[in-house]
């Protein structure tokens, strides 16, 4: 396997004539640039009327998103409830050089809404109205804090859905789902987030507006719609979002098919996807994965299998119906020595919902699981799956299967004990070696799950120097002063020219006064 070398990461840096990287949220003299009780008296006195939380008890919820692993408490939260009340926010904060968090409803699995220390947690969760529907265009505006599920419920009496789909959707807000660039079970026909936001309104750093994007099918300029997308906060404050609507299938039906091995379900999916079908949804689950989630729903997975296969189709009747036929057949050909369509809706959400509740259902087998986020070409995964049980088995932790077959999207799920010593930094470790084996393989290290803090030293593996250099100069772009969620997604050079060559001697890292992300 070939990384970015050592020395590409050193040469950029003496190109640049600097002795490190000024992390992000360390402008000039390291930190804020007043004491915190200073920092909560302007805030205060800038947004009278705005949630202002500083208290220790206050503060515990907001310490983690989804990836609890890593906690940090900030130094204060802020509820607004007006786009004025934001703008005053980020103009405090950047004068004061303070660090903002933006958070949505804190689902995000890579710790894309870490706090930071000194910083201040920017909580969307007030902005929750749906300002706009038009059914003709097949749009709607919505504030950030709208939940994915109740866009579909609101556009429902239209016939018109919002098809992004993750498995939190009944949770997990549109303001998330933009900085990550979420999917969902239904993303290999229907896209991911960047394939159904027409146009954005953000506010900088410095609290101005930009609208991104448009209601048309193209809009003038440079992309920066696709660019701002993904960017996990780090570009802008998303306050507003017009989404592309759909039409609801009149009908959809779900084939579950098991297989007795891993690496026959792996094969059928290249050839369904080979053959021109063209499912809505098309998801996997190995035995680990089939035999937690049966025993938390009871959905009816065949719990002896070796691998399961969810393939949906939607449409007319006729043509559903035809799908299902031929995907029948193909299945059998590839080995699957189990079949079950769905007959009606409740059965097809109940074969569904064994597969939504996959993650919950992981905590039955540990205390503690890892959720990766890995995409691989799709011709790569037998090979893959083969490969992450060797890693199993070499790191000793148990690792359940369950993914987005269709585009190659992995969440292999490390179960692990945090009570024991050790097994935290194990599973860590397993989860960077599979992660390198999705680059291997010509895929990438997240699929929909982000960088955050999770993935910071992966990205060293996916992308060379000049690469990274040129993901800061595009952050310098956007937020001069750096304020904007500090140390995360892009990591530092000198973070990658260490991870390159540097030794661990007694416990000690060398060059303690780096600032490490």
């Amino acid at each position: 396997m070939t990384h970015p070398s050592l020395g590409s990461f050193r040469r950029v840096l003496a190109a640049r004539g600097e002795q490190g990287d000024r992390p992000y949220g360390t402008p000039g003299t390291g930190g804020p640039s007043c004491s915190p009780r200073e920092i909560l008296r302007r805030l205060r006195g800038a947004v009278p009327g705005c949630p202002l939380l500083s208290h220790p008890e206050e503060l515990r919820p907001y310490e983690c998103d989804g990836l609890t692993a890593y906690r940090q408490i900030p130094l204060a939260v802020a509820i607004p409830e007006s786009v004025a009340q934001v703008q005053e926010i980020l103009r405090v904060c950047r004068t004061l050089r303070v660090p903002v968090i933006p958070r949505g409803a804190g689902t995000g699995l890579s710790g894309g809404a870490l706090p930071n220390r000194s910083g201040l947690v920017l909580s969307m969760t007030r902005f929750r109205k749906i300002l706009a529907v038009d059914p003709l265009n097949r749009t709607a505006r919505v504030e950030p804090g709208v939940t994915n599920r109740a866009i579909s419920e609101a556009t429902s009496p239209f016939g018109l859905f919002y098809a992004p789909d993750p498995s939190s959707e009944v949770a997990c807000t549109i303001g998330g789902n933009i900085a990550e660039n979420a999917g969902g079970l239904h993303c290999l026909k229907y896209g991911l987030t960047v394939h159904n936001v027409l146009s954005v309104k953000i506010l900088t750093a410095e609290g101005e507006w930009l609208v991104l994007g448009s209601e048309a099918y193209d809009a003038a300029g440079f992309d920066l719609l696709a660019l701002l997308i993904g960017s996990e906060g780090l570009l802008g404050v998303v306050v507003e979002a017009t989404v592309r609507l759909l039409p609801r299938p009149p009908l959809a039906r779900l084939i579950v098919a098991a297989f007795p091995s891993v690496e026959s379900a792996s094969t059928a999916v290249g050839k369904l996807i080979g053959e021109g079908f063209a499912p809505a949804g098309l998801e996997m689950m190995d035995n680990l994965a089939i035999r937690a989630a049966e025993a938390f729903v009871h959905a009816g997975y065949p719990v002896e299998a070796a691998a399961l296969l969810l393939c949906e189709f939607d449409g007319g009747p006729e043509e559903v119906d035809d799908q299902i036929e031929l995907a029948e057949k193909r299945l059998r050909e590839s080995g699957a020595d189990f079949l079950r369509s769905s007959s009606s809706e409740e059965e097809r959400l109940l074969l569904w919902k064994g597969r939504k509740s996959a993650f919950p259902a992981a905590g039955r087998m540990a205390p503690d699981y890892y959720c990766m986020d890995g995409t691989i070409p799709r011709r790569s995964l037998p090979e893959a799956l083969l490969r992450i049980a060797r890693l199993s088995e070499e790191f000793r932790l148990p690792v359940a299967n369950v993914f987005h077959a269709g585009d190659g999207n992995l969440h292999p799920l490390i179960l692990y004990d945090a009570s024991h010593p050790h097994e935290l930094q194990q599973a860590e470790r397993l989860g960077r070696r599979i992660l390198e084996l999705c680059v291997e393989l010509g895929g990438v290290i997240t699929g929909e799950h982000g960088v955050g803090v999770e993935k910071l030293g992966s990205m060293c593996l996916q992308f060379r120097a000049p690469e990274l250099a040129q993901f800061h100069r595009i952050k310098e772009a956007f937020d001069p002063d750096g304020i904007l969620n500090p140390g995360k997604a892009v990591p530092l050079l000198h973070r990658c020219a260490e991870l390159g060559a540097m030794h661990v001697h007694q416990g000690a890292l060398p060059f303690p006064e780096i600032e490490r992300y």
